[in-house]
């Protein structure tokens, strides 16, 4: 953990919580500088499933919740009584998991007497590369990868000017990888066994699809993405290969469907920025931790002189690093916190930073 800079010195002290899926997340964050990272997954608890069960989430953020927090505080060196203020994830995400959360922030906030701002889960993995690389630059294009977002982002102010430029309209990048891992009998959740299956594979192997690519795809959905009917091509594939007593080639289809993948998010995030005429691109959510599209989007960026800025991979998947963040950026730039009747809300708009 680095040392606090000297310009956080006197930054306030910013608690953040995050359950809208399977990790319980508390960070502590100073300005810019990250004290605690602590985070307790339930993903073995739904691996048996395939994927995630709600219920089983909700349960695990509740054993979970107070351990956490003492971790974390632990690891900053900090008393709960020094906290200034408690930032928490509203939505979206799974409802029954934000509830807890929400519930454990406006307890503390009670307890503690300390204010408490309710904020967005996809801001939060924009806000959490300052933690790493600074300032964002103002504005600049944020492509979200998940197992629920697949979004491109043009971020004015990650406390209020957050406009969607393009999203999923079907399954998300890390749904697909989830749903491929399984028809290749890799284990959940998908990504990073099919990332590493594919350094053994050969991308060319298979021409999958690359959705919403064509002309007149262009033209309705130039931003948008959609990886149903590419998770559909890798399972016919897989099946007729069954079908005829062959072999499937594990790492050759993974490193095919994954460049795929890659391929689309990129071009399409490129394209985006240099429409707005946006030289930073910034890749966050659990699918930025994929080695091929870290390289495909810097290899593509720096073609078109466009950086890019991708947070290190333990900060990309779901953590309370980023809601503290976030929350650390709301209290410096003076927004009012959030009432404490916020409401959970599973299906909270990106537009929608801070509740």
């Amino acid at each position: 953990m680095s040392e606090p800079v000297s310009n956080d010195r006197n930054a306030p002290l910013v608690l953040g919580i995050e359950t809208s899926c399977d990790e319980t997340g508390v960070g502590i964050v100073r300005g810019h500088t990250l004290l605690a990272d602590a985070v307790a997954s339930s993903v073995d608890e739904h691996a048996r499933f395939g994927g995630v069960v709600p219920e089983v989430a909700s349960r695990a953020h509740l054993e979970a919740m107070v351990p956490t927090i003492e971790r974390a505080c632990e690891t900053a060196g900090i008393r709960l009584f020094d906290v200034d203020a408690i930032a928490v994830t509203s939505g979206p995400g799974l409802a029954g998991a934000l509830m807890v959360g929400v519930a454990a922030a406006k307890a503390l906030a009670v307890g503690l007497g300390k204010p408490i701002y309710g904020v967005n889960h996809l801001a939060a993995h924009v806000a959490v590369d300052q933690l790493e690389h600074g300032p964002l630059p103002e504005p600049c294009l944020a492509m979200l990868v998940s197992g629920g977002h697949s979004s491109l982002l043009r971020v004015e102010d990650v406390t209020a000017g957050v406009d969607p430029m393009g999203s999923t309209i079907d399954d998300a990048a890390g749904e697909a990888f989830d749903k491929v891992a399984r028809l290749l009998g890799l284990p959940f959740p998908g990504g990073p066994h099919i990332d590493r299956a594919a350094r053994e594979g050969d991308s060319v192997y298979v021409d999958f699809p690359r959705g919403l690519t064509s002309r007149r795809d262009l033209e309705r959905h130039r931003f948008d993405f959609s990886f149903s009917g590419l998770k559909t091509a890798v399972a016919r594939w897989v099946e007729a290969r069954e079908r005829s007593g062959e072999p499937v080639p594990v790492a050759d289809v993974a490193a095919s469907f994954q460049e795929a993948v890659c391929d689309v998010l990129t071009r399409k995030a490129i394209d985006a920025a240099a429409s707005e005429g946006i030289e930073d691109i910034l890749i966050g959510g659990g699918v930025a931790a994929n080695s091929r599209l870290r390289a495909l989007a810097e290899e593509r960026a720096s073609a078109r002189g466009i950086r890019v800025r991708v947070p290190r991979p333990g900060l990309c998947t779901d953590n309370g690093a980023m809601v503290a963040a976030l929350g650390a950026e709301m209290v410096a730039r003076g927004r009012t916190p959030s009432p404490l009747d916020l409401p959970a809300d599973s299906s909270l708009p990106v537009t929608e930073v801070l509740v």
